[in-house]
């Protein structure tokens, strides 16, 4: 019994490792298209780090960027940012331990990830922003507007959950199998060597991060309902993200009628059809014209 579950295991990792490869490079295929120059980097301190940041774009209200698990700014925004840095100043971060940004004697969580962005808007004199989230970014992003309300004028969250249950069974049973090793020969570990102030620390993140997506959370029902922020959930109808638990967050922020019947509630639920976890940033186009329309639109809290 032990020697199939091992059979079966390994070639989940073969299987698994494979299409990780295939999807990022694609990924980084596409981001050799023409990309912004931002106008400012820094490291900002906070919370004990030196969180980088990049600024695109000088008018319009600021816009929060936070990438995905395992993610550098370039790799989750890098073909929205020009389109989206032409009417609004783009705020892109690396998270703890991710990117430029090292990693400190902290465990990894939404709510201090949240509470370090939090802490550089608060550095850069910025009383509220758009924040715009996907995958683990996205669940920092719900926490800035759980803990932060003040911050978040606008909120959008891609490929993300508020609770571990709202990742497909599939999902939650293959990310436990992650293994540093498995990212060798993939643009993951290409751009931790290129970025990482030591790319020698990749296994002891990979593992310190395995065991951060792998903990089973739930934000709570009551306090996803008690946003405020007007809400754009994207997500892709191949996502490791169910279908069922976006339309089960898009409930609690208040879609819950006909709109012919009253006025459009202050959330939005968009699901692409035909495209995974990772191609959904891939849609540039797509993304761009929903989250523009979402952000340009009269209103707010």
């Amino acid at each position: 019994m032990k020697a199939i579950i091992g059979i079966h295991r390994d070639l989940f990792q073969k299987v698994f490792i494979s299409i990780l490869t295939f999807s990022f490079l694609v990924f980084h295929s596409f981001a050799q298209a023409p990309k912004a120059t931002p106008v400012k980097t820094g490291y900002a301190p906070v919370n004990g780090l030196k969180l980088y940041y990049e600024v695109y774009g000088q008018a319009g209200k600021p816009l929060v960027l936070l990438h995905g698990a395992f993610n550098s700014i370039d790799m989750a925004f890098g073909m929205l940012i020009p389109q989206l840095s032409k009417t609004r100043q783009v705020i892109a971060v690396e998270m703890q331990g991710h990117g430029r940004t090292a990693d400190i004697d902290r465990p990894f969580s939404f709510e201090s990830m949240a509470d370090d962005v939090a802490a550089l808007l608060k550095n850069m004199a910025i009383d509220s922003a758009d924040i715009f989230g996907y995958s683990m970014g996205g669940g920092i992003a719900l926490q800035v507007a759980i803990r932060h309300p003040k911050l978040v004028r606008r909120l959008i969250t891609t490929s993300a959950v508020y609770k571990y249950d709202g990742w497909s069974a599939e999902t939650r049973a293959i990310l436990p199998m992650l293994t540093p090793k498995m990212f060798e020969a993939t643009p993951i570990k290409t751009e931790y060597d290129k970025l990482a102030p030591d790319p020698k620390q990749l296994e002891d993140f990979g593992n310190k991060m395995k065991k951060f997506i792998t903990t089973p959370y739930d934000f709570g029902a009551e306090k996803i309902r008690a946003i405020k922020s007007p809400t754009l959930i994207i997500a892709a109808d191949g996502d490791g993200v169910m279908p069922e638990h976006a339309v089960e967050l898009y409930r609690l922020r208040g879609g819950k009628y006909m709109v012919d019947f009253g006025p459009a509630p202050p959330t939005q639920l968009a699901i692409y059809p035909g495209a995974s976890h990772i191609s959904i940033m891939m849609q540039t186009d797509w993304v761009n014209t929903i989250v523009s329309a979402f952000l340009d639109a009269p209103g707010g809290k």
